[in-house]
């Protein structure tokens, strides 16, 4: 019994190893079309031939996404400070309760700059449950014993094409150097 487990250790282990020896190919999102905090259609077409940063929030979080949120603003201030172009998009999980007007009183919390920050919602929880899962390959779960949704904390890079190129865990914050030099090099290109 105990040879059978080494064995399939060992046959994981190279399977998993010889993974690493391809080049993974960046993902690319299918086209989407959802409604900003100013009740505008706002999506991929807007966002072709551009860098953009994603992410998952909710207005009512008691937890992660105001600190997630303060930090993509301090991510928005730093890019400006620069000189770099580059959109922002947080994904509402709870389209139900965040409506436009919810999401303009809470973008307003973290910046005055919303010129290139879209909060976006217009769909149904199913329909962003289906999102998170197939396009940036997250779990979005909204309990029916709860109000709190269940979200990841993770930070998005997608480049001009459309693919998703690199995640950040960004609930700290520190990781906005090596998102800013990513960016700068998907810019530059």
């Amino acid at each position: 019994m105990r040879k059978t487990r080494l064995l399939m250790l060992n046959t994981a282990f190279i399977l998993l190893s010889a993974c690493g020896l391809t080049e993974v190919k960046p993902y690319q999102m299918q086209s989407f079309t959802f409604m900003n905090q100013n009740e505008q259609s706002f999506g991929t077409d807007n966002l072709k031939g551009k860098v953009w940063i994603a992410n998952f929030i909710f207005t009512n979080c008691d937890t992660v996404c105001p600190p997630m949120t303060a930090n993509m603003a301090a991510l928005q201030k730093k890019l400006k400070e620069e000189n770099i172009g580059v959109e922002l998009v947080s994904f509402s999980v709870d389209p139900a309760a965040d409506t436009p007007r919810k999401l303009k009183t809470y973008i307003a919390n973290f910046t005055e700059d919303e010129s290139n920050w879209n909060m976006l919602t217009g769909y149904t929880q199913q329909e962003i449950e289906w999102f998170g899962r197939e396009e940036f390959q997250t779990l979005i779960q909204k309990p029916k014993s709860s109000d709190q949704v269940i979200h990841n904390t993770n930070l998005y890079l997608v480049n001009k094409d459309g693919e998703i190129v690199n995640e950040y865990i960004f609930t700290s914050g520190t990781n906005s150097e090596e998102i800013i030099n990513d960016v700068k090099k998907l810019v530059s290109k």
